[in-house]
């Protein structure tokens, strides 16, 4: 393949030739065949030159958050006998990841190895390749060159954004510590289970003092709470709730991300729903992979999606519906399942901020929203409203600060 380098020369050559035609001048002559002898002089080397190259890639990390710096280190090696030539190197990445990398080298000995480093930062979830890496072998005028490439790609999944919202300590263990952190986001009255003996390693906070005095022995209070805390989370991806709107769209699947994470952190159990997917469990990986692949649905009905919401309901089970603002119909069949479930939380996510021209946010739509959030207070739900540029820490810090609701669990 000829470099635009080269077909600057052959009009050199020709512009050259034409005026020692015109001029009478000889030299002029020698130096336009000289000119237009080196291109196929340089083609004839590449084509000769037989590259015996080996190519590996490595990522620094290959499930990231966005904004995460992720290294790339192509490792390229001589197999052959001869020394390589300038090599030019194109590493294709997806346009939502910028331009393909590019790096030259110069000549590499027999049996030596050269690394190429380049970083690259995603910002929006989803599931990339990398590469495939195409070597461009070149002469040393680069006037000629030939591609050589290495078929194999690296996947690379970012997942949603996931904002930290407090510390949770963990309540996996039976009886063990994090009471409180799970106390408070299960919200249910019914937290007290049994006694038991006490076991190294038990939180001593919980030692259950009258029975001491009464049998002699450590007893701890465990607690049901702790014992059986999960939590149903329902991510609302039909395109007539969120899905046509893609900021609201991705403000949905990152406030599903985080409250997730937040119940996961905190020891509950997970199982995730989708609009067209019943509750599966998951676990923390498993769970932002999930979300950093989801993509809106075209069904158009919630009553499926809660008819499966409602056979994993418990009274030990929290709920989670990350959706818009519904319509009457839905809100009634929200609040149909207050009483399945031992809490239930919904975030409501308008569709546009304020002042946004491609849909702007009336009085209208804020009444709905809070129409809805009256209606499903009281139902029994705990609702709140987030814009798709608001950030959900802020809302939840606020919902911390309030007293805990005690909601006695249905037997």
């Amino acid at each position: 393949m000829l470099t635009t380098r080269a077909w600057a020369v052959i009009g050199g050559a020709i512009v050259l030739w034409l005026t020692s035609r015109a001029l009478g001048v000889p030299d002029l002559h020698l130096i336009a065949v000289g000119l237009l002898a080196l291109v196929p002089l340089s083609a004839f080397l590449v084509r000769t030159a037989r590259h015996d190259l080996a190519a590996t890639r490595r990522l620094s990390a290959r499930r990231v958050f966005p904004g995460t710096r992720v290294r790339v280190d192509l490792d390229l090696r001589n197999r052959g006998r001869r020394r390589t030539s300038l090599l030019l190197l194109e590493d294709r990445l997806p346009s939502s990841l910028g331009v393909s990398a590019r790096a030259v080298t110069g000549e590499i000995r027999p049996g030596a190895g050269h690394t190429v480093s380049y970083h690259l930062t995603p910002r929006t979830r989803g599931r990339y390749a990398v590469g495939p890496l195409s070597t461009w072998v070149a002469d040393p005028f680069d006037l000629v060159r030939q591609r050589i490439d290495f078929g194999e790609q690296h996947e690379l999944v970012v997942y949603p954004a996931v904002e930290d919202l407090g510390l949770a300590p963990s309540a996996v263990p039976v009886g063990g510590a994090g009471e409180s952190s799970t106390r408070h986001l299960f919200r249910t009255g019914d937290d007290f289970y049994t006694m038991r003996g006490y076991e190294i390693g038990d939180d001593l906070r919980k030692i259950h003092w009258p029975s001491v005095a009464r049998t002699g022995e450590l007893m701890i209070r465990q607690d049901e709470a702790v014992r059986r805390a999960s939590a149903v989370l329902f991510l609302d991806t039909r395109a007539t709730a969120l899905g046509d709107w893609p900021a609201a769209f991705e403000r949905g699947v990152s406030v599903a991300a985080s409250i997730g994470a937040h119940h996961m952190r905190a020891g509950f159990s997970m199982r995730l729903a989708l609009a067209d997917a019943g509750p599966r469990p998951v676990d923390a990986d498993s769970f932002l992979e999930l979300l950093a692949l989801v993509r809106s649905t075209p069904a158009r009905q919630l009553t499926p999606t809660l008819r499966a919401l409602r056979s994993a309901a418990s009274a030990a089970t929290s709920l989670v519906v990350v959706t818009h603002v519904p319509p009457t119909e839905e809100i009634a069949a929200l609040s149909r399942l207050s009483g399945e479930f031992a809490t239930r939380l919904a975030v409501l996510i308008h569709r546009a901020d304020v002042g946004e021209p491609t849909l702007p946010a009336s009085r209208e739509d804020d009444r709905a929203a809070h129409a809805a959030r009256t209606s499903l207070t009281r139902a029994g739900w705990e609702v709140l409203l987030l814009r798709p540029s608001g950030r959900l820490r802020e809302i939840w810090e606020l919902r911390d600060k309030r007293p805990a609701r005690r909601i006695a669990a249905s037997s």
